[in-house]
């Protein structure tokens, strides 16, 4: 890979390739021996190449807006309002057998079905009046088998309402807290407090490009192709909190290795330390993150239908936020540092 375009080629291995000692002189039998190469010095050139990344982030991230702001979203029970049946079937039935008779029912048709053990189970549907309510009972009864009602909710527009008022205030209070507390731990390199807030801001700017990205392509998914696996309900909040400590504690790892570098390597430049820093971290990035995204497929392939979407939104995330920490996390952090240098 070509070298740092704003380094000069004579200091790119400098503290990363060890200094090479004053040759001793060899015994008589080696001298007619051919000379051995010199190792190969591997560079990964993330910083010479940051717009590329950008570029590549933003091309992902713009028709997931547009979807968000011209489309919306496909809203469960959760966020859209409807009916929740809590029933306990004395057979014992299979999750297939529940959801087939959930689909073939048009007043539940597109409903979620949660199996709880036991025979009970947890069936979401649309909003319907009592007259339905029993309708939907007399069905399930006729096709599944004897069951107990428990328990049936309805879920209004308002509490729907309050229900995406605080998932959007805990995201933000993540987001704020994660900036402050990054602020303080990294306050101790060179450039104090304002280091700390380049180091915070970064890591918060990878942060909101994984919840764009996954909350988009949700929004493509549900109310562009219309699948049911790109449904918005609680677990997919869930998951898009799960996303964001996953993503911060990624890019932490990086950043401070980044810290451990500026003390011992001084004579490299920024850039220099953060590409290094990178070469040291990514592997193990990589290699956490993969472990994770095997896990979640298997429950995408194997799960319940309830668990794929939020298997999926986990999976998108994961792999964003590994992404994002590598290639624009840092990076922006490096563009910052140029825009605002500190002394």
């Amino acid at each position: 890979m070509s070298e740092l375009p704003d380094v000069a080629p004579a200091e790119q291995t400098a503290d990363i390739v060890a200094p090479q000692e004053k040759p001793q002189e060899k015994p008589l039998d080696e001298r007619t021996q051919p000379p051995r190469p010199e190792p190969r010095v591997r560079r990964l050139n993330i910083i010479g190449r940051r717009n590329i990344f950008f570029a590549i982030s933003l091309l992902i991230i713009i028709p997931g807006i547009l979807s968000m702001a011209t489309k919306g979203f496909l809203l469960g029970i959760d966020f859209a309002g409807g009916t929740e049946f809590t029933v306990t079937f004395a057979n014992q039935p299979a999750v297939a057998s529940v959801e087939n008779a959930v689909a073939a029912d048009p007043l539940t048709a597109g409903g979620t079905v949660i199996q709880t053990g036991g025979g009970g189970y947890i069936i979401r549907a649309l909003p319907l009046t009592p007259q339905q309510q029993q309708l939907v009972e007399d069905h399930l009864t006729t096709r599944v088998g004897p069951m107990v009602v428990q328990q049936v909710i309805e879920v209004g527009g308002t509490i729907a309402g309050e229900t995406i008022e605080f998932a959007l205030l805990a995201l933000v209070l993540a987001s704020v807290a994660i900036l402050f507390l990054l602020a303080i731990r990294f306050r101790n390199v060179p450039g104090g407090w304002r280091a700390g807030f380049q180091f915070g801001g970064s890591a918060l700017a990878a942060l909101l490009h994984d919840v764009f990205l996954l909350t988009g392509l949700f929004s493509i998914m549900g109310k562009v192709f219309g699948l049911r696996i790109g449904e918005i309900d609680s677990l997919f909040v869930t998951a898009v909190l799960t996303v964001v400590g996953f993503s911060v504690h990624d890019t932490i790892v990086v950043f401070d290795r980044i810290r451990e570098n500026l003390r011992v390597s001084q004579r490299l430049s920024f850039e220099q330390v953060v590409n290094l820093s990178i070469m040291q971290t990514a592997a193990r990035s990589i290699i956490t993150s993969f472990t994770v995204v095997l896990v979640l497929a298997a429950i995408l392939i194997a799960g319940g239908t309830t668990l794929k979407g939020f298997a999926l939104a986990l999976m998108i995330g994961i792999v964003s936020g590994t992404y994002s920490s590598i290639f624009n996390a840092t990076p922006l952090l490096v563009v910052w540092r140029r825009v605002q240098p500190l002394r």
